[in-house]
């Protein structure tokens, strides 16, 4: 018997290994080469990457605009704007209610934020509002439905009154921002400059501290006696927001805090539903949700004793009856 030398059959593994990592090179170069030129894209591309590329809408500017489309596309739309500095995520709850009722539901990530491209400019109310019309005009949307919460509110405000003619149905804000944040002359019961200068300078020190801290206390209400934080709620939040650009979440604080929606709220006339929780720490209940009751044309307003401004997490169960009961009536 012949001894096989161990160097010998070390060599012939990894002349195996050479030519198989060679082969699987050349076929993925194959394959590309009969996408680039016109061939089979169905079979080159696959329907993974189909699905990919159908999940992301184009704003003028360039910007690639992520959204999740659930249900029958016949069936009505209803259109999910998430609050500061969260993703389409947020409206896990809502969306998955929704949908086993029948509707269409749709998500995007704001710009900067989630899956959305993490570009340097356009994070105003203007752009926002303008890449929200970006993807339900790459849908081909009608006789939608619009839920706003938080920062989202105002982003959804800013689109019925400026782009939603003729495709808008009914309207609803949740802890929303409108109509104005910052205490001024003419808003002398808003928040002060210094409360989101503060926000400013948490994010810029440690953004990942300043996240869970957020999450752990104000939002959900989990800073009040005998709250019982969820963990899997403050790291869901966390997750959400960590995945978008810091760039985008700093300049979101000045588009939700010093953006004036008073004109869009007058110039809205649909049936718009205005919810808000009562102990919401981030949003006060006095200088919204009934400020903006009163500017809209066709409001029904809801105030929820003792619930916080991340409600639609909280308290889903109340939320989501409370709107289904509006969008079919």
């Amino acid at each position: 018997m012949i001894p096989i030398n161990p160097l010998n059959r070390l060599a012939a593994t990894s002349r195996r290994k050479v030519l198989a990592s060679t082969l699987l090179y050349a076929t993925s170069l194959t394959v590309r080469s009969s996408s680039a030129t016109g061939g089979d894209s169905q079979s080159a591309r696959g329907p993974a990457h189909d699905d990919l590329m159908a999940s992301f809408a184009t704003t003028e500017d360039g910007v690639k605009i992520f959204y999740q489309d659930w249900g029958p596309k016949t069936a009505q739309p209803i259109v999910f704007h998430h609050g500061w500095p969260l993703c389409s995520d947020d409206w896990d709850a809502q969306m998955l209610f929704f949908a086993a009722r029948g509707y269409r539901v749709i998500a995007h990530d704001r710009r900067g934020h989630g899956r959305s491209s993490q570009v340097s400019g356009g994070h105003d109310m203007d752009h926002y509002a303008a890449d929200a019309a970006a993807v339900i005009e790459h849908l081909g949307l009608s006789n939608v439905i619009h839920v706003g919460h938080s920062t989202g509110g105002g982003e959804a405000a800013r689109y019925v009154a400026r782009h939603g003619k003729g495709r808008v149905s009914k309207l609803a804000l949740i802890g929303a921002v409108p109509p104005l944040m910052l205490r001024t002359e003419a808003n002398p019961a808003g928040l002060p400059i210094e409360t989101f200068d503060g926000l400013r300078q948490q994010l810029a020190a440690s953004r990942a501290r300043f996240y869970f801290d957020f999450a752990s206390g104000p939002f959900f209400g989990f800073n009040r006696p005998g709250a019982t934080p969820s963990q899997a709620v403050i790291w869901n939040w966390w997750r959400q927001a960590m995945m978008g650009s810091a760039r985008a979440h700093l300049d979101g604080i000045k588009a939700f805090s010093e953006t004036d929606f008073t004109t869009d709220l007058k110039n809205i006339t649909v049936p718009t539903l205005v919810l808000h929780g009562s102990d919401d720490q981030i949003v006060p209940v006095a200088d919204s949700a009934l400020l903006s009751a009163r500017l809209l044309a066709r409001s029904s307003l809801k105030i929820y004793d003792g619930l916080p401004h991340g409600l639609c997490t909280t308290h889903a169960d109340i939320v989501n009856a409370d709107l289904l009961a509006f969008f079919s009536a």
